[in-house]
């Protein structure tokens, strides 16, 4: 395995990261007014990703920034191609970011319901744009043969890339209510657990969906099935848990997640993005990665300060694990 490989590996487990940690505080921006039948139960919900949000989408940047450096082929076409998607995605960010710091400034009973449609709206959005990006990198985009993209916007809109949006928000929806589960108290906490059972079967049904279209359209190798296949036992493993463990339900949600993004991964490999014009025009690892001496310092600084990340980013999680009460 060479560089260009080790960077493709590296740029999945951003992703994967990033949909991991964030995935969940999608899930309870989208849930907390709907979980949350009074002010103070919303406020709550709020307030158990308050410390947590800002940090997680570091992980966006990183992961971005990455395709950046390692492949800038890769990166100049894809984004290219979803213009329109960045600035929507950039939109549901800011209205996300905003409504988390200034839901709770004002006192207004219309003020806070504003916010709250703004949060719950943005973090709908964000991973249903950011799944459709990751979808059309497998189903293909038209590129002609100098790598430029070709296409128009209705091109995003594959029936796959679609799917592939709606199931990372419905996997985040159901990593929130877990999440909620496991750091609220009394009918918040109840009522959490019992969200997360439709809000599971639903995520099931889309998974299941997603990996036989997988399969049929891309025909990946094995690591692939693995993954999806691990995918699906873990959505069936936090139902059958999630009400003797809510910890392990949790747990298997966020495996879950990991397993679904990185099975896309999988599936692109050994390309980064497949051209819908001709299959020898589609982008690969190899064809699209920086030189030598660029991925090889971008190594060396991953080595050092990544694993310092992981340490402070655990740390922050450990700290804060207490549940946040109904005074929050």
């Amino acid at each position: 395995m060479n560089l260009a490989d080790i960077w493709f590996v590296i740029i999945a487990v951003f992703w994967t990261g990033f949909f991991v940690l964030e995935g969940f505080d999608f899930g309870v921006g989208a849930l907390h007014a709907f979980i949350g039948r009074s002010e103070t139960e919303r406020r709550t919900a709020v307030n158990t990703i308050a410390p947590f949000w800002d940090g997680n989408e570091v992980w966006l940047v990183v992961g971005t920034a990455a395709i950046f450096a390692a492949f800038p082929a890769w990166y100049a076409t894809w984004l290219s191609a979803l213009y329109l998607g960045v600035l929507i995605l950039l939109l549901a960010l800011i209205a996300r970011g905003v409504a988390l710091e200034w839901r709770g400034r004002g006192r207004g009973h219309s003020w806070r319901g504003a916010w709250s449609v703004g949060l719950s709206v943005g973090s709908v959005v964000a991973p249903f744009a950011l799944g459709m990006a990751l979808g059309a990198l497998l189903a293909g985009l038209p590129i002609n043969s100098d790598g430029a993209f070709t296409g128009n916007v209705s091109d995003i809109f594959s029936g796959f890339s679609v799917w592939t949006g709606l199931t990372l928000v419905a996997l985040c929806l159901f990593h929130g209510a877990t999440f909620l589960a496991i750091r609220t108290t009394d009918d918040l906490r109840e009522r959490a657990t019992r969200w997360s059972v439709a809000l599971g079967i639903i995520a099931l049904v889309m998974v299941a969906v997603f990996a036989v279209w997988t399969s049929l359209m891309a025909q990946p190798g094995w690591p692939s099935y693995v993954l999806l296949a691990v995918a699906l036992l873990a959505i069936v493993t936090a139902l059958w848990v999630g009400r003797r463990s809510e910890k392990g339900a949790f747990v298997a949600t966020a495996i879950a997640i990991a397993a679904t993004v990185g099975s896309l991964f999988a599936s692109l490999f050994p390309d980064v993005l497949v051209s819908s014009t001709k299959a020898e025009y589609s982008l690969t690892v190899a064809g699209s990665a920086s030189g030598e001496y660029a991925l090889t310092v971008m190594t060396i600084v991953a080595a050092v300060f990544f694993p310092l990340v992981l340490l402070y980013q655990g740390y922050t999680y450990i700290v804060l694990r207490r549940r946040v009460g109904g005074g929050a």
